[in-house]
């Protein structure tokens, strides 16, 4: 399984592409943590950051924290600009998406990350118009790993999954949403499934994107 074998191709965001520096995350949790009245430590807010957990809401439930207070003053302490500022791009992401840009393939991005937080990253890194399709997922898109989000991309693009296309991302909804479009899920493992805690399968699994160009 490399890029080659396919036609179109999809990705994930945060954890994928790209990754925010450890201090902005223990900031935002720092300042969340003061609007709950209850501080995260630092395991606690990498597993919630990187969805170590699995499903976030499963997550804070366990840790005694309402999802629904959570949110909300999640998205109301992040700074668009701040969060841009502290992101950058994989190496090999970099690569990848040269290649592909050269090769004139549809390619799209299906992230859960909001709008108004993943507009200003894909600016600062000269992402934009990289990709034939952006989703944002909303409500109205759904959510991974419904298929939904990744069939409006896949709409946006002129393609469809009978066409050979895949979807790459760090989380099992990830994978999930890949399978349930009808495409190849492939699992991108930056931490590594020690420090995950468990290990989530695809069809293939890469520590690097670089695995998916050469080798078979």
């Amino acid at each position: 399984m490399v890029v080659a074998d396919y036609e179109f191709h999809l990705f994930d965001l945060d954890g994928t592409l790209v990754d925010a520096e450890w201090a902005y995350t223990r900031e935002v949790f720092d300042r969340v943590g003061e609007r709950l009245d209850r501080r995260f430590s630092d395991r606690e807010a990498y597993v919630l950051w990187h969805g170590l957990g699995g499903a976030r809401a499963g997550t804070l439930r366990g840790l005694g924290v309402d999802p629904d207070r959570f949110w909300p003053a999640f998205h109301d302490v992040e700074d668009p600009i701040a969060r841009a500022e502290a992101t950058y791009l994989h190496d090999d992401a970099a690569r990848l998406l040269d290649r592909l840009d050269a090769a004139g393939q549809p390619t799209g991005l299906v992230t859960h990350c909001q709008a108004f937080l993943a507009e200003p990253v894909l600016d600062r890194l000269d992402l934009t118009d990289r990709f034939d399709a952006v989703v944002c997922c909303t409500d109205d898109t759904g959510w991974k790993p419904n298929p939904e989000p990744l069939e409006v991309a896949m709409d946006a693009m002129g393609v469809d999954a009978r066409g050979r296309g895949y979807y790459a991302g760090d989380g099992e909804s990830d994978v999930g949403a890949a399978w349930n479009a009808g495409l190849d899920a492939i699992h991108v493992e930056r931490i590594g499934h020690e420090d995950r805690g468990r290990c989530i399968r695809g069809d293939r699994r890469v520590a690097a994107l670089d695995e998916l160009v050469d080798a078979r």
